[in-house]
């Protein structure tokens, strides 16, 4: 006779549930430990009853030590992962906000260039004339200041200029005078010579 398909569903009595329990905790022991002796493998099997009893296999001491380093090394490669993707989570808001911000700006522009004021209202033109008229000020003061340092600049070059040109008018004035006071001593030394024929008490007065 053949045996019947058992539903994957808790047995509802309690004596069968417990009937069942031991015999398929028996059974899964067992067939670990067949496992470990036929296949040289490390096997390892805990078991929890209903009221907490615990029944346990292990073909190796090391087996549970093993299992708890290859769980730690899992949960760090998922730790790091799981980092990753909320870096790249994070950086995608990040770059969607900065989007956002950087279309408002655009926009903000070309509404300023007078493009694209159809669908502003009053207060919105209102608010931009003023912002326009405030631009306007800050630029023309920024443009009387530049153009003060420009002629303060300017004057100050120009009084350097004035000084070395004296300077210089000196130095000329100096030289000159100096030149014909040579040349007047030059002609008083001067001594006048003139040709005579003849004895000298003959010579020509």
């Amino acid at each position: 006779m053949a045996r019947g398909k058992v539903q994957m569903k808790r047995i509802e009595n309690t004596t069968r549930r417990q009937v069942t329990f031991s015999k398929r905790r028996n059974g899964l022991l067992k067939k670990a430990y067949e496992l470990s002796v036929l296949c040289d493998a490390q096997v390892a099997v805990i078991i929890f009853s209903q009221r907490g009893r615990l029944y346990e296999f292990s073909s190796s001491e090391k087996t549970l030590e093993r299992y708890l380093k290859y769980t730690k090394g899992d949960q760090v490669v998922a730790d790091k992962f799981e980092d990753e993707q909320c870096s790249q989570h994070q950086m995608k808001l990040e770059s969607a906000v900065m989007a956002k911000k950087i279309e408002h700006l655009q926009l903000c522009q070309r509404k300023l260039m007078g493009q694209e004021l159809s669908s502003c209202s009053i207060e919105e033109l209102q608010e931009m004339e003023n912002q326009l008229i405030t631009s306007l000020q800050n630029v023309r003061l920024r443009k009387v200041l530049l153009l003060q340092q420009q002629i303060q600049q300017l004057q100050h070059e120009e009084i350097e200029l004035v000084q070395e040109n004296a300077s210089l008018s000196k130095l000329c004035g100096s030289g000159r005078t100096q030149c014909q006071q040579q040349w007047a001593k030059h002609k008083e030394a001067e001594v006048e010579t003139e040709l005579c024929i003849g004895l000298p008490q003959n010579r020509c007065s």
